[in-house]
């Protein structure tokens, strides 16, 4: 009998722990802006497969050329942009400020040209300058002037510093500014499609506590060094900074310094006891199966073997980084030119970073961060751009932003099918709860900090005292405790 209640016990806790993820996935996807191309039947099916498998109900419509069939479509000019792209997008987040998450699908432009304050003729990616929606109008925002004489002498830009890097909180809009940006995409419409069945099947695999022990790979070149290791992962922003200040990259940084960041990698999941493998020799590492993470310099190597590359095969919630310039400027065959990540979309990541067009090593995200935040069960989106110094510039995330392989120790609990109801929600300041008695109750942050905590006083949650954004409040019923989402708005 002792026996029985152990194992009833165990089943139990399992159980609790499941609602918990599942209760956080919800609170995901209601953070999330799918945005689609009218014009392009690729586009609006992935985004219809998206929403359906991710239940996702927040949709934005742009319309302009489509960009998955014609790489000259891929680009849009700046004017045009504004109109088509940013402008339906500003509109849709004035009334949603819940949104923290904004998905792209294939057919959406990936570049902008002609833009304002840009290198080589005003090119950025079009996911990085949406990433920086606010920035412009926010005081604490820093503007770094990138330039470089080895990248020519049009090569002169601004990019925003991200605030969200190497940042230990959880993101929402509400405290960060701007917002994370991904995309689905890939050679073909099933491509990017299968980065969604990859993302479900990791987060299947997170709820039936299946440890995937497949490797993270970590490949430098030993040509490059490895110096300043212990400055790894570095920051751009100076020592005494104060905010309006204009920051300066007027070189790259030394190429040796990512190797070293791999290295702090390394030591991070070696104590984790996650499985890597670190290769720091001028092997050009190939014949990988089932990884659950990949870092290299591409056909930036200089003993690369694209035989090798395209002989990686990854598992279900993978994640990827090369040091490559424009490993992202074309999701369309091509042949020729550096090493691009629409290969290994192909060959099963599920998510990956990628350059429209130089970023500098700089604009590189860093193996260390990214993979940190990653295994302590942050969201992709949050890992990548915790891990990117640079927005308002080159790069493109392709991935389910909120996909997760890893679970997250902070989740607070749930009971989803309690009949207990909190209106009107979203509040600017009183929630309302249809419960008689005494009932403690607790506010968490997304990240699972609590913020408040008391009693309800006449059914009522005071929250004008919140931030704009999206919060979970648990209450204590005797017996149980339940969980929901709330939003403070304006």
């Amino acid at each position: 009998m002792k026996k029985l209640k152990i194992i009833c016990c165990v089943i139990l806790l399992a159980l609790v722990a499941i609602s918990r993820i599942s209760a956080q996935t919800a609170t995901l996807t209601a953070r999330v802006l799918v945005v689609r191309n009218s014009k392009s039947p690729i586009s609006v099916a992935i985004a219809a497969d998206y929403m359906k498998r991710r239940q996702v109900s927040n949709l934005v419509s742009v319309s302009c050329p489509d960009g998955a069939v014609s790489q000259d479509a891929e680009s849009i000019n700046y004017p045009d942009y504004v109109t088509a792209i940013e402008t339906p997008i500003r509109n849709y987040l004035k009334t949603h400020t819940e949104i923290d998450f904004i998905v792209f699908t294939k057919g959406v432009p990936i570049r902008v040209y002609n833009t304002p304050g840009k290198p080589y003729g005003g090119v950025c990616s079009l996911d990085s300058r949406i990433a920086t929606l606010g920035y412009e109008t926010n005081p604490a925002s820093s503007i770094i002037n990138v330039s470089d004489p080895n990248y020519g002498s049009n090569y002169v830009g601004n990019a925003w510093a991200n605030k969200y890097f190497n940042s230990e909180k959880r993101f929402s809009h509400a405290a960060f500014g701007g917002y994370l940006v991904t995309r689905l995409d890939g050679y073909t419409q099933a491509d990017a499609i299968a980065v969604t069945t990859r993302s479900l099947e990791a987060e299947k695999n997170m709820l039936n506590n299946t440890i995937n022990q497949g490797l993270i790979l970590l490949d430098a070149c030993f040509d490059f060094g490895f110096p300043n290791k212990d400055d790894q992962p570095y920051t751009l922003i100076p020592a005494g900074y104060k905010p309006g200040q204009k920051l300066f990259i007027t070189r790259e940084s030394v190429y040796g310094e990512y190797n070293s960041d791999m290295s702090v990698a390394h030591d991070y999941l070696v104590a984790k006891k996650i499985p890597v493998l670190y290769d720091s020799t001028n092997t050009f590492v190939g014949h990988k199966s089932n990884l659950m993470g990949y870092i290299s310099w591409g056909s930036n190597d200089t003993h690369y073997d694209p035989v090798a590359y395209n002989t990686l095969r990854f598992a279900a919630g993978a994640l990827c980084e090369t040091a490559v310039s424009t490993s992202a400027r074309t999701f369309l065959p091509t042949t020729g030119g550096q090493s691009l990540i629409d290969d290994i979309v192909k060959q099963g990541v599920t998510g990956v970073k990628g350059y429209t067009d130089e970023p500098l090593l700089q604009g590189i995200a860093s193996p260390s961060i990214l993979f940190n935040r990653y295994t302590r069960g942050w969201t992709l989106a949050e890992s990548y751009y915790a891990a990117s110094r640079l927005e308002g510039w080159m790069g493109i995330v392709i991935g389910d932003p909120i996909c997760r392989a890893y679970a997250d120790p902070t989740i607070v609990p749930v009971e989803p099918d309690s009949k207990i109801v909190l209106y009107p929600n979203p509040s600017a300041d009183t929630i309302h709860v249809n419960l008689d008695g005494d009932h403690l109750f607790k506010i968490y942050d997304m990240g699972g900090k609590l913020l408040k905590s008391g009693k309800l006083v006449d059914k009522q949650i005071i929250i004008r005292d919140l931030s704009v954004g999206v919060y979970v409040v648990t209450i204590s019923t005797g017996c149980k405790e339940i969980s929901r989402k709330i939003i403070r708005k304006n």
